[in-house]
């Protein structure tokens, strides 16, 4: 049997802004065909950890430490995205604020070199135009093709930053908050989206929200204080007990068909 890659492998790992902690002693190994889920309350550290996968951060300790993502421990920037899809909402907002004259189809198009917009001095193969169009079609808004970005709802420019990323059919995606801004129809459609997108691909969520939680999740990973509080199966994990001391109340947790929920005790 074909060992499975490792997608993440962190060990005690520290990140500080000056001489301010900002995470201490991070340990986390994610495999391809895991889904995890990275919970924790605002400010418990979820932000930075992104930052740190995505190469954005580096740690800066004087203990010793490993930092891998797929097996290095050094990436371009480019050349990760190209294995490891990162959604976040700054880069929503980002599209959002500059890239609001772009088609559905532009954006995705986009993907292949990581720019904001589409410009005359790319080329683009037959085989690319293509590929996006069928991206377009797993995204489920082949009817929004030509749509400026400043007329889509935000589902609709989520899904397509998600195409953005799709285009190189990465390995594994970073999804942060991905369902934030979205009413409860649309939450639902989104969430069915995610499951669908994890029959090609890891999902690591971030979220401080229980209800973004989808069956296929594997593996919890709790953020509290700055570091992993508790992390492995979901079934181990994912307790009353452990919600109540990272989100510093008394909390109940129930699942119904698959979803969890959570009511003030």
């Amino acid at each position: 049997m074909k060992e499975k890659t490792t997608i993440l492998n962190f060990e005690n790992i520290y990140v500080s802004y000056e001489v301010t902690p900002i995470l201490e002693k991070i340990n986390l190994q994610i495999k391809e065909g895991e889904h995890w889920t990275i919970l924790g309350s605002n400010g418990s550290g979820k932000s930075t950890l992104i930052k740190l996968i995505s190469n954005d951060l580096y740690p800066n300790t004087k203990y010793p430490f490993k930092k891998e993502v797929f097996g290095k421990d050094r990436w371009s920037i480019f050349d990760l995205k190209k294995n490891l899809g990162i959604i976040s909402n700054d880069l929503h907002n980002y599209f959002e604020k500059h890239g609001s004259f772009l088609s559905a189809y532009e954006v995705i198009l986009s993907g292949y070199f990581s720019t904001i917009g589409v410009f005359k001095h790319q080329d683009f193969t037959i085989e690319q135009h293509k590929k996006a169009l069928e991206v377009l079609d797993f995204l489920e808004i082949p009817q929004i093709k030509d749509k400026k970005v400043h007329q889509m709802s935000t589902g609709q420019l989520r899904r397509c930053i998600i195409g953005r990323a799709l285009i190189h059919e990465p390995k594994a995606f970073i999804l942060d908050e991905p369902t934030v801004g979205l009413d409860i129809k649309a939450q639902n459609s989104f969430i069915k989206f995610i499951r669908k997108l994890s029959s090609t691909a890891s999902i690591i969520l971030v979220t401080h929200h229980i209800e973004e939680i989808f069956p296929e999740v594997s593996h919890i990973a709790l953020m509290y204080n700055r570091t992993i509080f508790k992390q492995g199966e979901k079934k181990d994990i994912l307790t009353s007990k452990n919600l109540s001391e990272i989100f510093e109340v008394d909390i109940k947790l129930e699942e119904e068909n698959q979803k969890y929920y959570i009511k003030n005790k």
